[in-house]
This record gives C-alpha cells, structure tokens and sequence, in this order.
C-alpha cells in the first residue's frame, strides 16, 4: 500500500529545484567544462554551461542566473569578458567571475573583472567562493529593493 500523500513528492522535489541557485559555467575546454559542472552540481547547484560566447549570451537573454562563471579564453581572447559585460547588462544582475586555469592571464584581475583561479587541488576551495560570490549578489539586490 502507497502512503505517501499525493503530490508531496512532487512539491518537495519542486521546492528544492527553486531553492538551487542557477549558475551559468562558460568554458570552450570540454574537459574543464565538465569537471567544473560537476563541481557545482555536487555542491548543490543548477548549472547550465556553454562552451562558446554566443551560446551563453544566449542562456543569459532566457535564464536568470545568481552566477556566471567564464573562462576568459571562452574561444577567441577576451570572449569571456564580453560573456560578463553581457551579464553585467542583465537587469536582474548576477554576479560574475572569470575562471582563470593555465590559459587565462592574469591582467583581468587588474579590469575590475572577480577572478576565481582554480587549479586541481583548490577545487574543494570553490564552492566556497561561488557561495561568497551568489550571497554577495543576493545582499546587493536586498539592498537595492531597500532603496526602492
């Protein structure tokens, strides 16, 4: 004999699903890409990745996303910046970060860009920074609702 209340189920899977916070990954290395997501997935996010800018320009214009992670060398130098000026745009504001791995340089830390360097064995270490970086924004945006 079923027990379950009818629909329960389904309103506590649903209920976590809004409680996930959505993260855009952008990184044209398969590999990267997919151990980033994994990452994020394992600590508890909903992550949508791209592997080119034109692709999460376009995620970014049907999502709305607490965080967007690129790689600055998404596939041209310095697309990853355009991924986050892009984002920037947003009216609902996510917060953004490059992911720097051995291609990126460091000079984006220098244009007002958050930088999230990740090498292997500081992958433990950024769950904690994108939960800094998603809170940041959540603060931010209380803060311009205050105002308003």
């Amino acid at each position: 004999m079923d027990t379950r209340v009818p629909g329960r189920s389904r309103k506590a899977s649903v209920y976590r699903a809004l409680a996930l916070a959505r993260v855009l990954l952008v990184d044209g290395d398969p590999a990267s890409r997919l151990t980033l997501q994994t990452v994020l997935t394992a600590g508890g996010y909903r992550v949508d990745a791209a592997a080119s800018a034109a692709e999460a320009v376009g995620l970014l214009d049907e999502q709305e996303y607490e965080l967007v992670l690129s790689d600055l060398h998404v596939e041209s130098p310095e697309a990853g910046l355009k991924v986050l000026a892009h984002a920037r745009m947003m009216e609902y504001k996510p917060a953004t970060a490059l992911v720097r791995n051995y291609r990126s340089s460091p000079q984006s830390a220098s244009r007002g860009v958050d930088a999230v360097l990740i090498e292997p064995e500081e992958l433990p270490e950024l769950l904690t920074k994108v939960a800094d970086l998603i809170s940041g924004r959540a603060t931010r945006r209380l803060e311009r609702e205050m105002r308003h």
